[in-house]
């Protein structure tokens, strides 16, 4: 329905209940109309909602993603036609027949909030306490954007609505210690405290004092009836005053009107009923059909939803006054092409290792690139979980990130390798900036739900992970990945890279800023590599997943296939077997998702007809797509073990002396 809002109509009369209980009602409907749904949150937290987006949320409806709007999460997207409604009733791209297509097939409201599918919605979110967080990582971008351009360009909140389940879930204290940690005055989490989780009273199996516990961490808390409107609103405008972020906990009544499911775990996710529905239409004073908003409430929504043109426009009065100068370092951060310079950068370098063919860790070789590249490319960010100098995450260029000092670039995370793969999503989300951030690819599995909700968003994330196989060493198998690489290549969208030399690791990077829409992960080795690549202008290899090292004349006997520190050791195999007149082409594939994405014949011409070998410090995942059923396999069938790493890939039997083994067996079952 389009509507003016300038047609005559009496305003005067729409309460703050008329508006709460249009967002209420078409929540109610659209979960009955789809038989599935979380009716609770948007019932309880119907009131705290419209306080924000009617007093004090900068957004323009008709102009969802300006640079200078408040960021609005709702962190418990269980409760996402919260969202669909005030979108729809605000006047945005959601219409009357998606709020009806509620959960189905096709339709722009799906059963969570989903970034880049519904215009409006500034992150994912579903699995709980990934929404705080993200917004913890939105809120940093802003002062961190704030640093580099001022009030005149960036000034903006961040608002949360979160969950008990948020809070509980352990993602939350990571986020929660590392704003406070950082003072991230311009994040307000609305706490939804009605005491109720799927399986019954929060009580059942949490005691925490959820204010304590964010006053521990430096937050600015409250405690309000989330009902009340005023008293909500007042909480709100003194939070935004404070230097720190704020929690203001709203006492609220989940499923709030249904008599006989409002303050119980029955509201939360399922359908009221046609007779709770009728209900709570009485309880409330809502005597209006299904999906019905009358004309003066549909009205005082859409006035609401244009109230922030005149903020988006005199921003861009601000932007246009700003010097050309201004004008260009804001356009470059947002940038999504790459600069001419960091080009320039990478071609240099490349031609450097090309020529000098070092022997270095692909972790030496990273920061090597990051030496070169950082203050090329304006948006880029990096950080560490607490292994900056294991990583080598941490150019020489790059100043730290700190509470009030916010114009730097390096992010000192702390040990939350969760809570950093989530702020590096909210970075991302933010605009302006390409994060990166490092740990050790065992501890992936600490990031791998912030890692996927970023390949599901199609976010330019990049994530540093080191010391990547049982070449690691000493530290032995809690820190040796074998199954992280299998695990990491299954997400869709998401591309792992596992360089084999300098030159490799310079091209992977390349790939991973290049790609505009799709997250990586780049694995690199804490034992030190030979450079086998002298190609110093030649095109990026790895950009194609896999290719030929090593083709030999007159056709091929066997292909070995190898990725990272194990390509060295195939092409030693290589050359053993050539003693015996065996010819063994080799291959370095250090990307099996870009590998997948090339033309047959390329891939055909890549792997050949000949029986096939693959080695990789890891266990097999699906290398077999690669090698075929009859390939041979040179890995990791278990856990690594404590020692030098030279032992144990002689232990564990990734050798040359081992590939050529493997590789007589292929070909003489092959001939058979």
């Amino acid at each position: 329905m389009n509507i003016s809002v300038h047609a005559e109509a009496d305003l005067s009369a729409v309460t703050h209940n008329d508006l709460a209980n249009a967002v209420r009602f078409l929540a109610v409907d659209a979960i009955e109309a789809a038989q599935s749904g979380h009716p609770g949150l948007p019932m309880g937290m119907a009131d705290v909602a419209t306080v924000l987006f009617s007093r004090f949320l900068k957004f323009d409806s008709a102009h969802p993603n300006w640079p200078d709007r408040d960021r609005f999460v709702l962190s418990a997207g269980h409760g996402s036609m919260l969202l669909y409604a005030l979108l729809h009733l605000t006047g945005g791209d959601v219409s009357l027949d998606d709020i009806k297509a509620f959960r189905q097939w096709g339709s722009k409201t799906p059963g969570h909030p989903e970034y880049g599918h519904t215009p409006g919605v500034e992150t994912t979110t579903g699995p709980l306490g990934q929404g705080i967080a993200t917004a913890v990582g939105m809120a940093l971008a802003e002062r961190m954007a704030n640093a580099r351009h001022g009030d005149r360009l960036v000034d903006h909140f961040t608002y949360v609505i979160a969950g008990d389940g948020c809070l509980m879930e352990g993602i939350s204290q990571e986020a929660i210690s590392l704003a406070g940690h950082l003072g991230l005055g311009r994040l307000i989490v609305l706490f939804d405290d009605n005491g109720i989780s799927i399986d019954g009273p929060t009580s059942l199996a949490t005691s925490d004092d959820q204010l304590a516990r964010c006053a521990a961490s430096g937050w600015s808390v409250r405690r309000v009836d989330g009902h009340d409107p005023e008293a909500v609103a007042q909480a709100i405008a003194e939070e935004r005053e404070t230097a720190k972020p704020s929690l203001i906990a709203c006492r609220t009544i989940i499923g709030y009107g249904a008599p006989d499911r409002q303050g119980t775990e029955k509201a939360h996710g399922a359908p009221l009923g046609t007779e709770q529905t009728a209900a709570a239409r009485r309880n409330l004073g809502w005597d209006y059909q299904p999906f019905v908003v009358p004309i003066p409430v549909l009205k005082a929504w859409r006035m609401i939803g244009q109230r922030g043109q005149v903020d988006r426009l005199a921003w861009l009065d601000r932007y246009e006054d700003a010097t050309p100068e201004q004008r260009d370092l804001f356009v470059a951060g947002k940038a999504a092409a790459l600069p001419a310079s960091y080009a320039l950068a990478a071609a240099k370098l490349r031609e450097r290792f090309a020529g000098e063919r070092p022997k270095l860790a692909t972790r030496q070789a990273s920061q090597q690139v990051l030496d070169a590249i950082t203050g090329t490319i304006p948006g880029l960010v990096g950080g560490s979980a607490d292994l900056t100098h294991s990583n080598l995450t941490h150019a020489k260029a790059q100043a730290p990130v700190r509470s009030g000092k916010f114009a730097g670039d390096y992010i000192h995370y702390g040990i939350r390798e969760h809570g950093m793969a989530a702020a590096m999503n909210g970075l991302a989300l933010h605009g302006g900036f390409i994060p990166y951030g490092g740990t050790f690819l065992a501890f992936s599995d600490y990031s791998r739900p912030a890692i996927r909700l970023a390949a599901l968003m199609r976010l330019r994330v990049i994530h540093v992970m080191t010391h990547d196989s049982i070449g690691l060493g000493e530290d032995g198998p809690t820190h040796q990945p074998v199954e992280h690489l299998a695990a990491l290549r299954v997400i869709p969208n998401l591309l792992v890279f596992r360089p084999a030399d300098a030159v490799e690791t310079l091209e992977a990077w390349d790939c991973a800023l290049a790609a505009e829409h799709r997250p990586s992960v780049l694995c690199l080795s804490r034992q030190a590599l030979p450079t086998f690549r002298s190609d110093a202008r030649g095109r990026n290899r790895v950009a194609n997943g896999a290719y030929l090292v090593v083709s030999p004349d007159g056709g091929r006997d066997v292909t070995l296939i190898a990725t990272g520190s194990e390509v060295s050791i195939a092409l030693e195999a290589a050359r053993l077997l050539a003693t015996e007149h065996v010819r063994a082409a080799v291959v370095s594939a250090p990307c099996f998702a870009l590998f997948e994405e090339q033309p047959d014949d390329y891939r055909a011409a890549v792997l050949g007809t000949a029986p096939r070998v693959g080695v990789e410090a890891a266990v097999a995942g699906d290398w077999h797509r690669w090698i075929g059923a009859d390939g041979e396999f040179v890995g990791m069938r278990g856990f690594g073990a404590s020692a030098p790493a030279p032992v144990l890939y002689r232990e564990f039997g990734i050798t040359s002396q081992s590939i050529a083994a493997a590789a007589r067996r292929a070909i003489a079952r092959n001939s058979q």
